[in-house]
């Protein structure tokens, strides 16, 4: 059972759960209340694992430097929970999108894609954390995903071997292979001009 807005009569109704064979729209999504966080990947449903301790504390040692950094700046950065509709070509309506997702941390450089619900249209850098509850499927679509939006950085942080893959959109709009940092490396930030971090710091004991 979840929760749904019934817009004639203004008010909420526990209902069954959508049909996991359907495709779902951000105009579907928007109706809905679930206890947990989800996405939407191409209409269908994913839910988010609740994060733990130390998913939040990784999180907020890229978080909290990004932020310091871009004060005062073009460029946002947001953390979850925080819409980002990933729309296809023209297609930005709330009944055409199907792609919503919640990246733990995002960067925005275009003004025009912010909201008041979010983020439409493809974030300059987003930085995902794994967890226990990541599959190798749902990791494997949120790169293709965010590879056809246009996401030109893409950091995929693996807390237990300690270490970050970072993805780069090369001339052909495709990723080049990953380029990995662990131990003493440091990022060096390709969408966010002049944004460097080390890992020693993000890793925090």
């Amino acid at each position: 059972m979840f929760t749904v807005y019934d817009e004639d009569n203004e008010e909420y109704s526990k209902v069954e759960e959508p049909d996991p064979s359907l495709i779902y729209t951000y105009a579907d999504y928007l109706k809905w209340n679930f206890e947990e966080r989800l996405e939407l990947f191409r209409g269908k449903i994913f839910r988010l694992s609740a994060p733990n301790r130390q998913h939040q504390e990784i999180a907020r040692e890229i978080f909290v430097p990004l932020a310091n950094f871009l004060k005062n700046k073009q460029c946002q950065v947001f953390i979850a929970p925080f819409d980002v509709r990933l729309p296809v070509k023209n297609r930005k309506k709330d009944n055409e999108v199907t792609t919503v997702v919640q990246p733990d941390i995002c960067v925005i450089c275009d003004e025009e894609k912010l909201d008041k619900r979010g983020c439409c249209g493809a974030p300059d850098l987003m930085v995902e954390i794994l967890s226990p509850g990541n599959s190798k499927k749902e990791v494997k679509l949120k790169y293709e995903l965010y590879e056809e939006a246009g996401v030109l950085e893409y950091w995929i942080v693996y807390p237990e071997e300690e270490n970050v893959g970072v993805f780069i959109l090369n001339e052909h709009q495709k990723y080049k292979p990953a380029v990995f940092y662990a131990g003493n490396d440091t990022i060096k930030s390709v969408s966010v001009s002049g944004f460097v971090i080390k890992l020693n710091d993000i890793f925090t004991k």
